[in-house]
């Protein structure tokens, strides 16, 4: 019988993991007589005993039985044996680089680039864009909208694209708040913007296809594309959004704008540029995707109408999320298509899943319905409005000129840039402030060109006007330190 030991732990280890690898892998098949403890011990160089008390442990287990005077044989194994020792014992091996598809190869590789905010979620004073923004009246509203919906929801699988009450709740609310008129059948409930960012890169691009984004950028919005084989440019944005006249003559499959507050630096696209825009993709049967990232929380006036309800032509996808006006745990959100791509998003989302989870949709529908959402974003905006008041005043009075802060009347986070800063001096700061139990973000991760300065990504989203207080303070020292 031949058998190799790994050189991993005891001898009786590795001979009791070599004798099962050998019985799950058929070598020594079901009924085989094993040789003698006195042949193994000779041919391994082992003690008897050691041979013993293996075959013993392997009995034990169920791999081996014996039978009075003619020593052990190997066990007829059950599944539940097989699957239990296979999955113990045999080693994994590594991914052969054969095994997987071109789009796990770019996915993997897609993620190796970082993504701002990804850390310091232990520390006490946590900066974060897009924690979620929490309150008592949520909580309490929240589990009597899903208790009505879970005693009321029939348990049969929802439509792929979204219960319709809460397609025609989303379609009053966009034409109440975002001056955005659609159909039910334009809308599709997901899990989020990840999701229709998937969804879109299915249904209207090719391996190959030129996709343009702004930069900076939400990095998980590149990492969607690249994935997917898109062939992504990137386009500048200044105060007044994207820069139209640097879109490339070659003209792209999709254009990604956050026009109502882009990420990260918060400007909004100025009408000029949202009319440029939409002539560009008509000229070019370019398609529009339209990120309403934190266009809901404006402190300076109504929200701003959104860039599809400008749009003549119809060529503007608009994807909106809860997991910032209400909770990320939620995973639901919403992607409203032009008429002509119905069918085929519809059909992309039944084959990736069939349809989102049907309590909370009902619970959510009735949420909106009933005007409870747009009480809780009043009551939102408020609470964040005194945060942010909070952060400016910390910033004005421990960072004082070291800071240029770029201010937003919109969002849950500021951006501030670092006066006499570079990439050492920055990472010095970071960590003189992790010590000091506060977490900084840099912006940096959200830019493919570098900026050519340094700045930090500052959320006030979860942590209370105090709590702010105490972090501007520790920020101050921070910087005395470095």
């Amino acid at each position: 019988m031949f058998l190799e030991l790994d050189g991993r732990g005891s001898r009786q280890a590795q001979l009791t993991r070599a004798l099962k690898n050998a019985v799950l892998s058929g070598r020594l098949a079901s009924g085989a007589r094993l040789p003698a403890t006195r042949v193994v011990a000779g041919e391994l160089g082992l003690s008897r005993n050691t041979v013993l008390a293996s075959y013993e442990e392997l009995a034990a287990e169920g791999f081996l039985h014996g039978k009075v005077g003619s020593g052990s044989y190997v066990a007829p194994l059950n599944g539940h044996v097989a699957v239990d020792a296979i999955a113990a014992q045999v080693p994994v091996p590594a991914p052969a680089a054969a095994r997987m598809s071109q789009y796990a190869h770019r996915a993997v590789a897609s993620c190796r680039r970082p993504i701002a905010g990804a850390q310091f979620h232990d520390l006490p004073f946590n900066l974060q864009y897009g924690l979620p923004l929490t309150n008592p009246a949520l909580t309490t509203a929240w589990r009597r909208e899903l208790a009505h919906a879970a005693a009321y929801t029939s348990p049969n699988y929802p439509e792929a694209a979204g219960r319709l009450d809460l397609r025609t709740a989303v379609c009053d609310y966009l034409a109440r708040r975002r001056g955005l008129q659609a159909d039910p059948e334009d809308v599709l409930i997901v899990s989020g913007t990840q999701e229709a960012v998937a969804l879109s890169a299915r249904v209207l691009l090719d391996a190959g296809d030129r996709v343009v984004i702004e930069d900076p950028h939400y990095v998980a919005l590149w990492r969607a594309f690249v994935a997917h084989g898109a062939m992504v440019e990137t386009v500048p944005v200044d105060d007044e959004g994207l820069v139209c006249d640097r879109l490339p003559a070659t003209p792209p499959r999709l254009v990604c704008v956050t026009p109502s507050h882009q990420f990260p630096l918060g400007s909004v696209m100025s009408l000029p540029r949202r009319l440029a825009l939409l002539r560009y993709a008509q000229t070019h049967e370019t398609w529009i995707l339209e990120d309403d990232y934190d266009g809901e929380f404006r402190y300076g006036g109504a929200p701003i109408a959104a860039l599809r309800s400008l749009d003549a032509h119809d060529r503007t996808l608009y994807v909106g999320t809860f997991s910032k006006t209400l909770f990320p745990a939620l995973r639901m959100g919403y992607l409203v298509v032009p008429r002509a791509l119905r069918e085929a998003f519809r059909i992309a989302k039944q084959l990736s899943t069939f349809g989102s989870p049907a309590i909370e949709q009902a619970a959510l529908a009735r949420f909106i319905e009933s005007r409870g959402f747009e009480r809780h974003l009043r009551r939102a905006a408020h609470t964040l409005r005194a945060r942010r008041a909070a952060l400016m005043a910390g910033l004005r009075e421990h960072a004082q000129d070291r800071v240029e802060v770029r201010d937003s009347q919109a969002g849950m986070h500021l951006v501030a840039w670092l006066r006499g800063f570079d990439d050492a001096r920055l990472a010095a700061l970071i960590e003189a402030a992790r010590q000091r139990g506060v977490g900084l973000h840099a912006i940096g991760p959200c830019y493919l060109e570098p900026p050519g300065r340094v700045g930090l990504l500052l959320g006030y989203g979860g942590v209370s006007p105090k709590e702010i207080t105490l972090a501007m303070a520790r920020l101050g020292e921070a910087l005395r330190s470095v």
